[in-house]
């Protein structure tokens, strides 16, 4: 007598009212592919790109625009310092504009032989002053007429001059840098109208006399 294994014959349960194909089991859903990336992660990854470029672009332009600020400050910074500059020059000439005057009476007590004692000590001090300010005198008699800084206040010819030249400073001019204050003011002189000037080689001979051969050839006395 054979005997039977338990369970092969057996059939699973299936509940009453199920077709056939209720009893037979479903293959497992098969798993994703390797490799293949959701569409969900490749519409994010372009998105993020987007977002990257936007934000490059608006730090472009912020970058240019504070080295747009930087060169107009820069530029602000250099009109300011030359303003400073202009208006201490302008403040520094009119105060010594108005101290001329005064620089002029000192002169004219020095040549008269005046300045002496205690006055001598301030005005030696208020000449150191104005040079320390910059300023400085200017106009010598001999010097060739510049109508840009001299004032000519007298007129004459002279037979020794060969061209418009200043013969007498009446009043010294003043400069501060390149800026003058006040022109010199001085006589001046020209050629003789139709004179011819005199040669180097003329007035050399005047001024050595005759010619000792000369003397001969004048009837000078005859030796022995």
């Amino acid at each position: 007598m054979t005997e039977e294994t338990p369970g092969f014959d057996e059939k699973p349960d299936v509940p009453s009212g199920a077709t056939p194909e209720d009893a037979e089991p479903k293959a497992a859903p098969s798993a994703p592919e390797a490799g293949a990336a959701p569409a969900g992660d490749a519409s994010q990854d372009a998105g993020l790109v987007a977002q990257l470029d936007q934000v490059r672009t608006a730090l472009n332009e912020r970058t240019a625009d504070l080295q747009r600020l930087q060169a107009e400050y820069q530029n602000y910074r250099r009109r300011v310092e030359r303003d400073r500059v202009a208006v201490k020059e302008i403040a520094v000439a009119n105060l010594l504009s108005e101290l001329l005057p005064v620089l002029d009476d000192i002169g004219r007590a020095r040549e008269h032989g005046e300045l002496v004692g205690g006055f001598k000590s301030v005005a030696e001090s208020t000449e150191a002053v104005a040079a320390k300010l910059g300023l400085q005198q200017f106009g010598k008699e001999g010097e060739p007429f510049d109508p840009t800084i001299h004032e000519a206040l007298m007129h004459s010819y002279a037979p020794d001059v060969t061209e418009t030249t200043c013969v007498a400073i009446l009043q010294p001019g003043y400069r501060i840098g390149e800026r003058t204050i006040r022109p010199a003011r001085v006589a001046v002189a020209e050629p003789q109208p139709g004179a011819q000037p005199v040669k180097p080689a003329e007035e050399n001979e005047k001024a050595a006399g005759a010619d000792p051969a000369d003397d001969k050839e004048s009837g000078g006395p005859d030796e022995g």
